[in-house]
């Protein structure tokens, strides 16, 4: 099912480019910022709520810059089909918070980091038309979201004998995309802004688990808030 709904998409997407437009198409290039799911909204089992009981950091220290672009290609007067990609990668320091090196009483230190770079198919509507010079906009689709996740570093394993491992993890998730945004429409350059929610989560597999999480998850969902600058041509 969810194989026919990604092609019917594409499909979509190809056909309005084929088709005579009722507007131009659309290349947008965005640099926002992406603000993970907080702590009491994340998927059950995640790594990072689990590492809160022993490390010290924030999950919202993974908030970070986006980068991304986007091809839009109208299908009719009202409404839009999108594909898009976009990049974050965020390295947290972190350390125990409640154990030091007995020998010299430094601290025992990682690095989390979390790399996303997440793909969509959108479509969109326009209530005002694509022929307005102001273009509020809703919309949704799928998004497929490639990701790495480590930690890396000194831990203490359960004989308090403090080593240094690296723990990777990578893979890729699907799942619904929502956004919703203004832009104001030239004929060759479009600029606006946008906010956008995607949700979707990962297994980390056998390396991550331990006895207090036995499916350890990685949640890769929240929000991006982004400008737009789009380059119009093909009418």
């Amino acid at each position: 099912m969810l194989n026919r709904g990604v092609a019917l998409m594409v499909f979509a997407l190809v056909a309005g480019a084929a088709q005579p437009a009722a507007a131009q198409q659309t290349i947008n290039l965005n640099l926002g910022y992406f603000a993970v799911r907080g702590e009491d909204a994340r998927v059950e089992d995640d790594v990072l709520n689990e590492n809160l009981n022993f490390f010290a950091f924030d999950v919202s220290d993974f908030n970070t810059g986006s980068i991304g672009g986007e091809w839009l290609v109208p299908l009719g007067g009202y409404v839009e089909a999108g594909a898009g990609i976009g990049f974050t990668r965020r390295t947290v320091p972190s350390v125990y918070s409640e154990f030091v090196d007995r020998t010299d009483g430094s601290e025992i230190e990682q690095d989390l980091r979390l790399r996303t770079v997440p793909m969509a198919l959108t479509f969109r509507v326009l209530p005002l038309g694509q022929a307005s010079g102001v273009q509020p906009y809703l919309g949704g689709g799928l998004g497929v979201i490639a990701w790495r996740y480590s930690e890396t570093g000194e831990f203490i394993d359960p004989q308090s004998v403090i080593f240094r491992e690296q723990y990777v993890a990578s893979g890729s998730a699907t799942g619904p995309v929502a956004l919703g945004g203004i832009r104001f429409g030239g004929d060759s350059v479009a600029a606006g802004f946008e906010v956008r929610y995607q949700s979707a989560d990962a297994e980390l597999g056998t390396r991550f688990s331990s006895s207090d999480l036995p499916d350890p998850r990685i949640d890769l969902g929240g929000w991006t808030y982004q400008v737009n600058v789009g380059f119009r041509f093909g009418r």
